[in-house]
């Protein structure tokens, strides 16, 4: 297992309407990994645990909801520690529209 990729998205939306928009997001997830779907999540009090299934991978992700930041954090499998980089700046760029 390579070193997870953390990604901290600011906001001011307060924790109740950052988690549902989290929620309601979840179609949006996989969008950072191509060809990517959600294939399970649940809730750990503010924590969003799922998995995104791409390329024969499992990948775990979670996403920690706060009243002023999500911090979005994907373990990645050795396969795809290969495009950390790329996959990193996809989330930093993509995670924001999650919370619009």
């Amino acid at each position: 297992m390579s070193e997870p990729i953390t990604v901290n998205v600011p906001h001011k939306l307060g924790l109740a309407e950052a988690r549902r928009r989290v929620e309601s997001g979840m179609g949006k997830l996989a969008g950072a990994v191509p060809g990517g779907t959600v294939t399970d999540h649940r809730w750990d009090r503010d924590v969003l645990h799922f998995t995104v299934a791409a390329m024969g991978q499992r990948i775990a992700s979670r996403l920690d909801v706060r009243a002023d930041r999500v911090i979005a954090t994907v373990d990645l499998p050795p396969f795809f520690a290969l495009f950390a980089d790329k996959l990193r700046a996809k989330l930093a760029r993509e995670a924001p529209r999650l919370l619009s």
